[in-house]
């Protein structure tokens, strides 16, 4: 398989289904960050963490491809001729949201009541998941800006806004894995 194939050398590119677009799309924008997220999440899964969360992180990668499938395919060219899906994968769901909340939910019972904003940092692997984070909000807010000119499904913004939500836990849970304190944000007050 060649690596370049140079079509998209005077800046566009197609989606699957053959549609070109221009490579700052909002639908490139989209996709483009949700791949940046699972770069992220990979980087957080090199880690030294526990077995059970690089599993979980892989399935979350998986989710993240298909994700990433879905905002690459032109909704105009997701059905073939022949009536069946240009995408013939396993979708991201009801059950793989009920996940991530299982996980936050787990991870949650162990953590201390939060009585302040949360700083980033304390750790790097700590700082890896609020980038993570960080770019996952961003992966949601481009995917809402792209379902309000070509709506898509709804599971897809689900996803992203709980995976948004295990990422800071996990957070949590890995300052206290990792014996390290949180910094609390505490606002200076005027006098």
């Amino acid at each position: 398989m060649k690596i370049y194939t140079k079509t998209g050398d005077k800046g566009s590119t197609a989606l699957f289904g053959g549609t070109r677009v221009p490579k700052h799309h909002i639908r490139i924008e989209s996709y483009g960050t949700v791949d940046e997220l699972n770069a992220y999440i990979g980087l957080i899964k090199d880690q030294e963490i526990s077995g059970d969360l690089k599993a979980d992180l892989k399935k979350v990668q998986q989710n993240l491809f298909t994700l990433g499938a879905e905002l690459a395919t032109d909704p105009k060219k997701a059905q073939l001729k022949n009536g069946k899906e240009r995408l013939n994968i396993v979708r991201v769901k009801e059950a793989e949201i009920q996940f991530l909340e299982d996980q936050i939910d787990a991870m949650n019972q162990n953590l201390p009541q939060m009585t302040n904003f949360i700083l980033p940092g304390g750790h790097t692997t700590v700082s890896y998941c609020h980038i993570a984070r960080c770019v996952c909000r961003r992966a949601e807010r481009l995917a809402a800006a792209l379902n309000e000119v070509e709506p898509f499904e709804a599971y897809i913004l689900q996803y992203l806004n709980r995976l948004s939500d295990y990422l800071f836990v996990l957070a949590r849970k890995l300052s206290k894995d990792l014996q390290v304190e949180e910094i609390k944000w505490i606002p200076t007050k005027e006098n």
